[in-house]
C-alpha cells in the first residue's frame, strides 16, 4: 500500500514539473530579456527620477519594462521613418558616419550584410531538416539546410555541395557548418520547429512521425536454413532448400 502512494506522489510531483517548466522558463527568458534592454536604458529614459525612487528593489522590473516598451517604440518608429525622404536621409548621413569610423566600420558593415542577408530571403533561413554523417561516416547528426554552396568553396571542388548547419546540444546557437555533398544529404520530413525541440531537448522530444520501414524482428535465433535463404533473397543467388 505504501510504495503505490510513493509512487502516485511522485507521478504527480513529476507532472506538475512538467506542467510549470514551460511557464518558469518563459517568465525567466522575459525578465533576462526586459533586464538586459530596459536596464541598459532606465537610467537615461528615465533620468528625471529620484534616484531612490528609480533604484528601488521594487520597482526596478516596472521602470525595466517601462523602458524596454520605449526601446521597442522607437524602433517601430524608426522603421516607419525609414520609408521617407527624410528618414532615409538621417540614416543615409549616420550610416556614412559609422563607416569612417576605424574599426567600427568592420563591425558595421558585417552586421548589416548580415541583417540585410537574412530580411531580404524570401524562405526562412532553414530551408530543410536533413539527416548528415558527422563527425564521422557511420555517426550521423540532425542538421539544416541553408543553401547551396557558391564562390570559391564550390569552385574548388567537383560534386555540388550543400550548406548544412549543425547545431550543438541543448544551445542551439551555436554549432558547425558544414559543406556537405547534395547525395549525402537525407532530407527529413520533419519542420524545421520540429527538428530545433528534438536538438534542444537532447533527442528526448521526438516528433511523430507517419512513415516507418520494415525492419525484421526476431525472437530467437534463426536456423541456418532460413539465413542461407534470406541471404540469398538479398543477393539475388540461388540456395538449395
Amino acid at each position: 500500500m505504501r510504495q503505490p502512494f510513493l509512487k502516485s506522489i511522485r507521478t504527480a510531483f513529476v507532472a506538475g514539473v512538467i506542467v510549470l517548466a514551460p511557464l518558469a522558463v518563459t517568465i525567466y527568458v522575459f525578465k533576462w530579456l526586459v533586464g538586459l534592454v530596459g536596464g541598459s536604458y532606465r537610467d537615461f529614459f528615465f533620468f528625471f527620477v529620484p534616484v531612490d525612487l528609480l533604484t528601488k528593489r521594487e520597482l526596478i522590473l516596472l521602470w525595466d519594462s517601462l523602458a524596454t516598451v520605449i526601446v521597442l517604440l522607437l524602433v517601430t518608429l524608426l522603421g516607419y521613418l525609414s520609408r521617407y525622404v527624410v528618414g532615409r536621409f538621417f540614416l543615409i548621413q549616420a550610416e556614412r558616419i559609422m563607416n569612417r569610423l576605424p574599426f567600427v566600420n568592420a563591425i558595421y558593415r558585417t552586421a548589416k550584410q548580415i541583417v540585410v542577408t537574412i530580411s531580404h530571403q524570401q524562405k526562412a533561413v532553414f530551408q530543410k531538416v536533413v539527416l548528415i554523417q558527422f563527425p564521422r561516416p557511420g555517426l550521423y547528426a540532425i542538421g539544416f539546410l541553408t543553401s547551396e554552396t557558391r564562390g570559391e568553396a564550390q569552385d574548388r571542388t567537383s560534386a555540388q555541395l550543400c550548406n548544412v548547419f549543425v547545431p550543438t546540444t541543448p544551445n542551439p546557437t551555436s554549432g558547425f557548418l558544414i559543406m556537405v555533398p547534395r547525395p549525402d544529404l537525407i532530407e527529413m520530413d520533419m519542420s524545421v520547429g520540429d527538428g530545433m525541440k528534438l536538438i534542444i531537448s537532447g533527442g528526448a522530444v521526438v516528433p511523430p512521425w507517419g512513415g516507418t520501414m520494415a525492419q525484421p524482428t526476431v525472437s530467437g535465433p534463426m536456423p541456418a536454413g532460413a539465413v542461407a535463404a534470406a541471404s540469398a533473397d538479398v543477393l539475388g543467388t540461388p540456395v538449395d532448400r
